[in-house]
């Protein structure tokens, strides 16, 4: 899970780097609500394409695992 505190000064850093505003029917705290959730459900789906790479597709390689432990 993210800290909101570090996207929200992320958010903040970042919309005015573009001088983006953030809309007036739209919080700060929705709108790194948002954010946060968008880049976690994106996460979860890296993680799982991941997993499924190191483990081979549940036919794991394990010397390439060890030489990866060893590294």
């Amino acid at each position: 899970m993210l800290d909101r505190d570090d996207v929200e000064e992320f958010l903040d850093r970042k919309l005015k780097e573009l001088e983006i505003e953030i809309p007036e029917d739209i919080s700060k705290e929705q709108l790194v609500e948002a954010f946060c959730q968008y880049v976690e459900d994106d996460y979860y789906e890296w993680l799982k394409d991941n997993f499924k790479s190191f483990f081979e597709h549940g036919e794991p390689d394990w010397e390439w695992i060890r030489d990866r432990v060893r590294a």
